[in-house]
């Protein structure tokens, strides 16, 4: 059986792509369904709570499984071969096979970037546990990603599990030592929190989310400790500017959970060559 699996070996790349499109298509769905699958959970306990009758609609079941994809406009169900990734949306030419309506550019774009992500994770890794590992961790911070800019939801049911996997995915060192991935854990959630209570202290508001303290708290399972202050700088970095250009663009505020998750993966696929340059860095600055 081992064997089997090594001679696999040589086409890692092209089986975590292919793999990666599989898993985008089931991002989608994720992507839309979980801040929904919220709101319908907050509503219904608020109006229990409150005496209220929730409506039908509200309990009818919808979850990541039911209700079947449909088609939001003249609700005719995705048939098995217009689920295909990429190649359904192209042979659709971008719109329902029943009443034509254009279907958004985002599903095929998602699909494909995870794909890529997938890719780069195996190029980079090879044939390793590090890889698996690494496509779980990058499946979850694209959902992350863009649940957040959508909603600025960074749903318990995605951040949580992704701290409890860091953990168990560096138990034997996997990534980094166990040490550094708890207290990357503790200080990656403590930072936040700290700077956020602070910041209330001072100016009587909230600055931020809570699920902004647990996916720093998840980066830090999987990354290590010694990591976290770059890595807070280079989403800081990387939300200026992912703020400007939305701004400019659109006059709206960018969440802080994709620059988290962006900087988190690429010190993930690219962790020697930052450190290198952490180091060469502080060594030009005389610190």
């Amino acid at each position: 059986m081992l064997q089997a699996f090594n001679e696999l070996a040589p086409f890692v790349v092209p089986l975590s792509i292919l793999f990666g499109l599989l898993v985008g298509s089931f991002l989608n769905v994720v992507i839309y369904r979980v801040p929904v699958m919220m709101e319908r959970s907050w509503t219904v306990f608020a109006k229990e709570h409150l005496g209220m009758q929730a409506t039908e609609e509200e309990l009818r079941p919808f979850n990541l499984i039911k209700p079947d994809s449909r088609c939001p406009k003249c609700e005719s169900p995705v048939k098995p071969w217009q689920n295909i990734p990429v190649i359904s949306y192209l042979l659709l030419r971008g719109r329902c096979g029943t009443c034509k309506t254009p279907i958004s550019k985002r599903y095929p774009a998602i699909e494909l970037l995870t794909a890529l992500l997938f890719g780069i994770v195996a190029w980079r890794y090879g044939w390793s546990m590090v890889t698996l590992g690494g496509l779980l961790f990058t499946a979850m911070l694209v959902a992350l990603t863009f649940i957040d800019a959508d909603t600025q939801y960074l749903p318990d049911q995605l951040t949580l599990p992704l701290i409890w996997i860091g953990l168990l995915f560096n138990l034997n060192g996997a990534f980094v030592p166990l040490y550094s991935a708890v207290l990357g854990a503790f200080w990656g959630y403590m930072a936040l929190w700290l700077l956020c209570y602070i910041y209330k202290l001072l100016t009587g508001k909230i600055g931020m989310g809570g699920g902004d303290f647990k996916l720093l708290a998840a980066l830090g399972a999987w990354l290590g400790v010694g990591i976290l202050p770059v890595l807070v700088f280079m989403s800081a970095f990387i939300g200026i500017i992912m703020a400007v250009i939305m701004k400019v663009a659109k006059g709206q505020q960018f969440a802080f959970g994709p620059s988290l998750a962006i900087a988190g993966w690429i010190i993930f696929i690219a962790n020697d060559e930052v450190m290198a340059l952490v180091r060469w860095w502080l060594n030009s600055s005389g610190f």
